[in-house]
């Protein structure tokens, strides 16, 4: 328990060791789960709560805080990481109501079990009086799931935006102190979490420019008390522009694709444009996740295997058409034995992208004088259309 401002609070839960989250994202520096106590002079609310791992930690903390009675349950967000505890807390102070929408009212009811009787819904931009304090609810969906919302505590300008601006990093740091660690984590988090939502993004960022903010607490990661840090960020990663960068993931069977791999990153480099080279087997995808957020374009490498691209590749396939980067274009390189049709495999497996999509490169084998001089054509158009 922490106190971040007179009768405000930080009840939440630091997960020092979770490594992974939804059995899919890796966390290499752990993660949070920020769960914060508002007391008004008539009424107490509690925003959000924690994984239900991590229960006990936050009635300790309620109780820490000097909570004798919790009023409202404000639920910004129905996944488990956030909601999970709602129920325990509910048997705690059995008279709390919960607040949220409709969305995700009927998403914690098919999730948690929560009976229907105990909810308050509330509009985009309705208000609920703590007494000497004003919670405002301001509707920020797709950040990440449909029917999320943030809070505003309307007299000390604080948003609490559940998701929104967050990042998976486990510190003993209130506040952002590391602004460089912090950054790599929120980038790492945007671009596994929210990037495949840029557009609504984008439109939230403008609804949240509408009030002016002080500090903005996530649930996930330190508080921001310099909100225009991780603002501008979110601006330059929903933006349409790229980096002068590529992104070449590759895997190799038995070494053809690598001299091909190693051959057009060394042409690239003579061209003046960025790379960023991926060995599939053992890559931090979180890593390759971040290039993804900016770069202007990805090259896929791969070997056939069974007249098909390698299930790495064909997986990097799958996380690129997921993930929605704004890549501009994309290319797609290998070796074959016999023949196969991985080309089209892999491309089929895009049908997100809006990169343009340039001659393959294919070598029957290892590669030949006509395949690097193939290579350096590759080369020779993705330097022209990073140039543009």
């Amino acid at each position: 328990m922490t106190e971040i401002k007179p009768d405000i609070f930080y009840v939440g839960a630091i997960d020092w060791d979770r490594r992974m989250f939804d059995e899919l994202i890796p966390l290499p520096d752990g993660t949070s789960y920020n769960a914060y106590i508002v007391k008004g002079s008539k009424r107490t609310a509690l925003i959000d709560t924690v994984d239900p791992e991590k229960t006990d930690v936050l009635l300790k903390n309620i109780v820490s805080a000097g909570v004798k009675d919790i009023d409202y349950i404000i639920a910004n967000h129905a996944e488990q990481d956030h909601s999970g505890s709602i129920p325990a807390v509910l048997k705690a102070w059995p008279a709390a109501k919960v607040v949220t929408n409709e969305k995700c009212k009927q998403m914690l009811i098919d999730l948690l079990g929560i009976d229907e009787k105990v909810f308050v819904l509330v509009e985009d931009g309705q208000e609920i009086s703590l007494g000497d304090k004003t919670l405002e609810f301001v509707f920020t969906p797709w950040t990440h799931w449909p029917e999320t919302m943030s809070t505003y505590l309307k007299e000390e300008k604080i948003l609490f935006s559940c998701d929104f601006f967050g990042s998976h990093l486990a510190s003993s740091n209130l506040f952002v102190k590391d602004k460089c660690r912090v950054y790599e984590a929120a980038k790492r988090y945007y671009a596994e979490i929210m990037m495949p939502f840029r557009g609504p993004i984008k439109k939230n960022l403008e609804k949240v420019d509408n009030f002016d903010i002080k500090i903005i607490a996530p649930s996930h990661g330190p508080l921001h008390n310099e909100p225009k840090f991780i603002t501008d960020a979110y601006r330059q990663w929903t933006s349409d522009d790229v980096e002068n960068k590529v992104i070449v993931a590759y895997v190799s069977m038995h070494g053809s694709t690598k001299q091909m791999v190693e051959y057009l990153v060394d042409a690239l480099m003579k061209r003046n444009v960025g790379v960023c080279q991926f060995n599939l087997v053992g890559a931090d995808i979180g890593k390759l996740a971040i290039e993804l957020v900016d770069a202007a374009g990805v090259v896929l490498a791969s070997p056939t295997v069974l007249t098909g691209a390698h299930p790495a590749a064909a997986y990097a396939a799958f996380l690129v058409n997921a993930l929605r980067p704004k890549a501009k274009y994309l290319a797609i390189i290998g070796s074959f034995g016999w023949g196969g049709r991985k080309v089209e495999q892999l491309q089929a497996m895009l049908p997100n992208s809006k990169a343009e999509i340039l001659d393959a490169v294919l070598t029957k084998g290892l590669p030949k004088e006509e395949d690097f001089q193939k290579l350096d054509q590759l080369a020779d158009q993705i330097a022209q259309r990073t140039k543009k």
